[in-house]
């Protein structure tokens, strides 16, 4: 299991499009990936429940991943999050 942790920097937050190029991100990883925010949990492959967080600036958000690509996945998030969250 491996976990990353990030502070959302992006003023408006985890809206529409964040949150589906996260899904987007996700898809081709075979491992189970979880995002915990201070509002909820979610599946990191469903869009929906990605948006049902409200997740916004400055929340702190702890992703999980279980499974046989999770340190692939983990280093792959890692920069996508860097980069786009």
């Amino acid at each position: 299991m491996q976990d990353i942790t990030h502070v959302l920097n992006d003023p408006p937050g985890m809206h529409a499009r964040p949150a589906a190029m996260l899904v987007k991100a996700v898809a081709p990883f075979a491992s189970t990936i979880t995002v915990t925010a201070p509002t909820g949990t979610a599946d990191a492959k469903r869009l929906m429940a990605l948006m049902r967080l409200a997740a916004k600036q400055g929340m702190e958000l702890t992703i999980t991943i279980e499974g046989a690509d999770e340190e692939k996945a983990a280093a792959e998030l890692q920069a996508f999050l860097t980069a786009n969250l």
